[in-house]
This record gives structure tokens, C-alpha cells and sequence, in this order.
């Protein structure tokens, strides 16, 4: 049985997300309808074969740009290698991995190309292929499931 839109839980425009499988207890992503698929940001990035003739991808994700001293290191087997078009419309040969992300009391798996997104203030998207069937995004809405921690003062 598909969930109704009535169903389906609210998300705002950016949400707190983990992913426990790379190490990331919490990473800010944008939610981007806009999208299709989902993007992490890594430096690093190395794809090799193993002797077995699995390709994999290992690299670093520093999943909060203000502290960039956070390096985590990661090595996931290769999922595909395609083509994206980013917002600007230039096109890139990128690689894809699928891992586990949790939001809130949900998880599920994800399929992310990587690229370095360095310059730009989300390090994750969460792409309209991730969310279909689980999720309404309100724009005008912020962390309404992935909360974040609150600033000590």
C-alpha cells in the first residue's frame, strides 16, 4: 500500500541527518526537490579496484564546514559512474554510493553521488529521488525532524 501525501511526514528546507555506516553522527543537509539525486561532499577521493575486481571509492567527508579539524574517512564499494548536470548546467562524471541515512526515528538507504562541494554552505542534498513516498518538504520550514543539538552558552 503507497502512503498517502496526509501520511507522509513534514520536512523543512534543511534537516539534521546521521550516517552511522561512514561515521557521520550528524551532517546538515539540504532538502532539494530540485534535485534528482543526493550529493555528499568529499575531498580525497580515490576510486580503485580491489583484487577481487570490486571497485570502491575511499574518501574523506568533513561533515561540518566550521570545523574543518573533522575529517572523517571513509571507504564504500562504487555503485555507478555517471553523468550529473549541476545547477549552473555543467556536466560531471561523478561516483555513486548507496549507504544508510537515519532522520529522526527513520532509515533508509540513499544513493549519493561525490563531489567536493567545499564552497557551498550545505554539505549533503537530499534529492527528490531519496525523499518520494516518505516525505512532504515545507519550505517555509526548518529541522522538523532531524533537530539540531541545542548551543551551549
Amino acid at each position: 500500500m503507497n502512503p498517502t501525501p496526509s501520511s507522509l511526514d513534514l520536512l523543512g528546507w534543511r534537516e539534521w541527518l546521521s550516517i552511522p555506516e561512514l561515521g557521520i553522527s550528524r551532517i546538515k543537509a539540504k532538502i532539494d526537490t530540485g534535485a534528482r539525486s543526493s550529493c555528499l561532499h568529499t575531498c580525497g577521493l580515490e576510486i580503485y579496484e580491489t583484487t577481487e575486481g570490486e571497485q570502491r571509492a575511499s574518501f574523506t567527508v568533513h561533515p561540518l564546514p566550521r570545523r574543518p579539524s573533522l575529517a572523517v574517512a571513509c571507504d564504500r564499494p562504487l555503485a555507478a559512474l555517471r553523468v550529473v548536470r549541476d545547477s549552473g548546467g555543467h556536466e560531471e562524471l561523478r561516483p555513486f554510493i548507496r549507504v544508510p541515512v537515519t532522520l529522526g526515528p527513520f532509515t533508509w538507504e540513499v544513493e549519493f553521488s561525490l563531489t567536493n562541494r567545499e564552497n557551498m554552505k550545505f554539505r549533503m542534498l537530499l534529492g527528490r529521488t531519496a525523499i518520494k513516498g516518505r516525505f512532504l518538504v515545507d519550505p517555509s520550514l526548518s529541522y522538523q525532524i532531524g533537530k539540531p543539538l541545542s548551543k551551549k552558552k
